[in-house]
């Protein structure tokens, strides 16, 4: 019986191989719900990388099991080993395939950071540093003299589709010891979640009272520090409503595990409702409060809103009492 080549058999495990990690990668279930535009971006790239791990395990592993059971120890046999002094043509091969693959990985890496905002030119201004101040970019007023100075802005700005494009909505995000706290600049609301629109083009201005904090939303695959002194940004587009967590991933202290808040994804009706309960929750006036405890109030805090729909006023009063 002809005996089947070492070749055909490596070429039919090869394939094998290749095609089981290809599967995996795509159906690993590691990752948690895509809720944003960057999501599968990231997910593509992570799938890829665990495609390429699963071969190399299969290989290394399968290679040494192999080796465990066709050369392992017979009884009576005291021989020596074969002398192998080494394979320069092995050797290139096995430093060459590595390198390819960080190479290839490097470029689609960048390509994805890049598709997601991190290559916007807006990011990468010419950066002076001006003594007493913070690092900051010198830009020209148009007459030569460089005088106006700009903070340099770092993160993930506007995909390469939307560059020049200003957000649907900006939030500025503060981090501290240990809370998160969010302010919306057009409407003065200030809270501890972060409520946004589906759909909507966002951009997060973040910044840190204290240490380093990191932001993280798992289901959006997005991660920003936020630094003391210098404001990152963040920029997604939400697409699946729901409320998800908001972790910081930066160790920043003995209750850096309790630094957590979460994100609410709502249609643009029900933001826009949230928004003004929001602002009316938080102005001093009660003529606008959705609702009191009439116990809370004196009896001419309670009658005064009746009183002057019936015209009743202080004269009125005194001439009853008269």
């Amino acid at each position: 019986m002809a005996q089947i080549p070492v070749s055909l058999l490596t070429l039919v495990a090869g394939i094998a191989v290749t095609a089981f990690s290809v599967w995996m990668g795509q159906h690993h279930n590691l990752l948690p719900l895509q809720a944003s535009a960057q999501a599968p971006l990231v997910d593509g790239f992570f799938n890829v990388m665990f495609s390429i791990a699963i071969v190399l395990f299969l290989v290394v592993e399968g290679t040494i099991l192999i080796f465990l059971v066709k050369y392992r120890r017979r009884p009576g046999d005291d021989t020596d080993g074969v002398p192998v002094e080494g394979s320069f043509a092995l050797e290139v091969f096995w430093t060459a395939i590595p390198t390819i693959i960080v190479i290839a990985l490097g470029i689609y890496s960048v390509d994805v950071y890049g598709r997601m905002g991190g290559l916007d030119s807006g990011n990468h201004q010419q950066v002076a540093q001006i003594p007493g101040t913070a690092i900051a970019a010198t830009l020209s007023d148009g007459s030569g003299n460089e005088s106006i100075t700009k903070a340099p802005e770092i993160g993930i700005g506007a995909s390469p589709t939307e560059q020049a494009q200003a957000a649907d909505l900006e939030v500025n995000v503060t981090g501290m010891q240990f809370a998160w706290l969010f302010n919306y600049p057009q409407s003065g609301v200030n809270g501890g979640e972060l409520h946004v629109p589906v759909g909507a083009d966002v951009q997060l201005n973040i910044a840190a009272t204290d240490v380093i904090h990191s932001l993280w939303v798992p289901q959006f695959r997005i991660k920003q520090d936020a630094i003391p002194g210098m404001t990152t940004r963040l920029r997604f587009v939400a697409t699946k409503p729901g409320t998800y967590p908001i972790v910081c991933t930066e160790l920043c202290g003995g209750y850096h595990g309790s630094m957590r808040s979460q994100v609410v994804v709502e249609s643009a009706d029900e933001f826009a409702n949230w928004l003004k309960e929001s602002q009316i929750a938080q102005t001093n006036e009660t003529s606008t409060a959705v609702a009191m405890n009439p116990t809370d109030l004196s009896n001419s805090e309670f009658l005064s809103p009746y009183t002057e729909n019936m015209g009743v006023n202080a004269a009125t009063l005194a001439q009853i009492q008269e």
